[in-house]
Formats: structure tokens, sequence, C-alpha cells
């Protein structure tokens, strides 16, 4: 067992901040909360029980800043870093960072990190660990990759090696495009990622995401909490949510759960992570996509079926505690009822959906039984132009899929933001579609919808 962990260094903002202070209050954990300029007014920094402030509004002055992440950690004598999800929860140097001062990454190692951070490195650790990929490979040439995309047939992906989130990734129809969107990826992943590295995979053309929680104790011991369905997707952004994933028999949705252990037991794992797969609707096979090594802005839906507190058993992993009694339990019982997640977005429908900062004028938030609200947005609350654009998540549980549905479509009629534009109108219409009802669509589905 590693020293306790007292104090921790939340090195975040918005809804995430604000769920790991709640999660040590309970632990009774004391918290220090990096914020930028623009957030030193926020209601995480008034919930935290200090705030430091990191720098300016932009985020590699200030949420991207390593060195003064780490600083503001140890001037301020936390044992450990939370870093949530975006920003800095990704990056070895940050890990390294934290090994080389003595500060408790509350997170996978450096190593982990690199190994499923680079795309082409986590395909080649599934495939060691013995889980299916999508055919595809790397092209150090144009010449390469036109040769492998004849292997491969169109249609295809370029995908970026170090990206997510669908920066650095184009679709090829027509081989004679190719070069265009090789040229277009790399530049495009340079700009975002600092790596301008592509490769190519066939493209599955109707699919589903669907990922699995995985909890690690870095020793080679590892639970699964269960899958969640992510392919109601905008431009491979993720929008809705649900576990457990509908429609799928229970030998694939075994087999998924197999897999994600496999791989998470080969890199002997530490900590919360996401194992992400392609579920190909017309062969009924299933690839792997990635792995997020961290917690997901989804982990509600799943703590709702599985009443495990995952951001709990991030700091009892990284204290060297293992799991907690109730994971352990959790895995063994199997998911209680379903539960489907909305995030709220301050997005424009009208405008193509761009990014809508301004000053909040209304919040109205559902409440209720089977109800969860994660949000970080008050009246007042200001959206700065800077960052994600997530208000909030709207999460509904109940017995069986129809009652969760029920249940969210009525907190989502409940839900008031203005003085931003937001999703909410499209959120209403999804949950009224007779497609998503029946449940299994593929990320395709949003396209269908023109909207």
């Amino acid at each position: 067992m590693l020293k306790p962990i007292r104090r921790i260094f939340i090195a975040n903002r918005g809804e995430i901040a604000l769920r790991v202070i709640r999660t040590c209050r309970e632990l009774g954990i004391d918290t220090v909360l990096g914020v930028s300029e623009v957030d030193r007014d926020s209601v995480p920094a008034r919930q935290a029980n200090r705030t430091l402030c990191l720098g300016p509004g932009r985020p590699g002055d200030s949420y991207l800043n390593v060195s003064a992440v780490v600083h503001a950690a140890r001037s301020s004598c936390c044992d450990a870093i939370h870093p949530g999800y975006g920003f800095l929860s990704e990056r070895p140097a940050l890990a390294r960072a934290c090994e080389q001062e003595g500060v408790i990454l509350i997170g996978p190692t450096a190593e982990q990190l690199e190994a499923v951070g680079d795309k082409l490195k986590a395909r080649g650790h599934a495939q060691a660990a013995g889980v299916p990929v999508v055919p595809g490979g790397s092209a150090a040439t144009t010449d390469e990759a036109l040769a492998l995309a004849r292997q491969i047939g169109a249609p295809l992906l370029v995908k970026a090696v170090g990206g997510g989130g669908g920066r650095g990734m184009k679709k090829v129809l027509d081989l004679a495009r190719l070069p265009e969107s090789l040229a277009l990826a790399s530049a495009e992943a340079g700009a975002a990622f600092g790596d301008a590295r592509v490769y190519l995979e066939r493209l599955v053309t109707r699919a589903r995401h669907v990922e699995v929680q995985v909890l690690g104790d870095g020793a080679g011991r590892v639970l699964q909490l269960g899958e969640r369905d992510c392919s109601v997707q905008r431009r491979y952004q993720k929008l809705i949510e649900e576990t457990p994933a509908p429609g799928l028999s229970p030998g694939l949705r075994s087999q998924l759960h197999d897999a994600a252990v496999r791989f998470a037991r080969h890199l002997q794992y530490r900590g919360a992570g996401t194992v992400e797969f392609l579920v190909d609707v017309e062969r009924g096979t299933f690839y792997f996509l990635e792995m997020n090594a961290r917690i997901q802005v989804e982990h509600p839906v799943t703590e709702a079926v599985t009443g495990v507190d995952l951001v709990a058993e991030q700091i009892r992993i990284a204290a060297g505690e293992g799991f907690g009694a109730r994971a352990v339990e959790a895995e063994k019982r199997g998911p209680r009822g379903c539960a489907i997640e909305c995030r709220i977005n301050a997005e424009d429908p009208a405008h193509d959906f761009r990014p809508s900062p301004g000053t909040v004028t209304q919040a109205v938030w559902p409440a209720g039984p089977g109800i969860r609200v994660d949000t970080h947005i008050e009246r007042g609350a200001r959206v700065p132009p800077f960052y994600d654009s997530l208000l909030g998540k709207v999460i509904a549980l109940g017995d069986d899929r129809p009652a969760a549905l029920a249940r969210l479509r009525q907190a989502i009629a409940a839900t008031a933001v203005a003085g931003v534009a937001t999703n909410l109108a499209f959120h209403a219409r999804v949950l009224a579609d007779a497609g998503f009802a029946a449940g299994g669509v593929d990320t395709g589905f949003v396209e269908s919808l023109n909207v």
C-alpha cells in the first residue's frame, strides 16, 4: 500500500471537477482545484477546499501546462493529482512529472499512456492480446498507402495516430481521392495533436460503437463493469450513451467483455479505463478501436446500474488499496436496470452546431426518481470560448430500457437553459424517434436524421 491520499489536486474544470470534489468529500479528502483566470468564480472553485490559479484562460497557458499543474500540486501539499478527462488526462508528460516529483497520479503509468495513446501501438497491443483489429496499417509514402488501400479496399478511413474525437480522420470512398485525404488528415492531426502521422483502416459501413468499462489494479488483475453503447454520435462526438447496450446477443456481449479484460490485463493496466470497439452490424463481428485511459464523460450510466463510484475506485487503486468490495461484487452480479445519458452542450443548431459561448441567464435542471444531473452550470455562469462546450449531463435510470427512456424524455422536457444556444431540442427529437426507441442504432443514425 502506498501512502494515504489526504489531499488531491484537481487539474480540470467544469462538471468533472465538481464530480471529483463530490467523491473526495465523501471520502474525507481535501481538494485543491487548479483554475484558469476565467474560472476563478466557477461553481467548482466555490466547492473546492482551496483554489490555485494556473494561468490565463487559454488551455495551453493553464490546464495544459504540466509544470504549472505539478508545481501547484506540490506547493499546496497535495498527495495526488486527479486529471479528470481531456486536458492532461492522457498525457504521458504529466505521469512522468508526477513520478519525478513524488506526486501520485490518479491514473495509468506513463508507459501505459504511451501504449494506448499511439493508435498504431495500441493496435499492436490488441493483436498481442488476441483482440481483433480492423484490417489496416501504416504506410510511409503515398505509393505505399495506395498499395495498402488496394489490399484493404474502399471504403476506408485515414486516421490520426495520436488523435481522437474525429480530428485527423477522413473517409475515403474513392481511392483516387486518397492522396488528398492523406494530406488533409495529416495536416489536421499535426495541428491538433502535434503528430502528423496517419494510418489506414477499412471503413465499417454499418457499425455500432460499444465500449467496456474496466478497472485494473496495476498488477494484472482486471474487473469489467459492463458495456456502454455510444453509437449516437455527430462528427465522431458522442451525444447519447447507455448501458447495457441494447440488442447484443449474450455471446457477443460476453466476447466484448472478455476482449476488454484481455487487453487491459496484457498492459497490466492501472486505474479506470475504457476499451472501445466497433461492432460490425452486418457481419456480427467486432474490432478493437482504442482505449481511453481515464474516466469517461459517460461514466455515470455505469455507476447508475452498478452502484460503483468509479472516481472512488480510481483513488483507491492509486493509493494501492486495490478494488472496493462493491466493484468486485458488481462484476459478479452484472447490471441492475438500464441507464441512458444525454450530453447537454452549448451548441447552436441553427449554425451547424457551432459552440455557443456566453452567459447563462436561465438554468433549470430536472430532478426526481431515477434522475441524475452532473453539471457545473447555474444562472449567471459564464461559458468561455476556450473549452469544451459541455454544460452538463442528464442521466435516467429505470428498471428496463423503456422505463429509463420514458424518464429521460420527461427530464429533457423539464430542462431549460437560456443565454446560450443548446442541443436540447436535438435530444428531444432523438429520444422521440422510433428507431432509437427500438434500440441498437448504428453510428450513422444522427446523419440519417438530417440535423
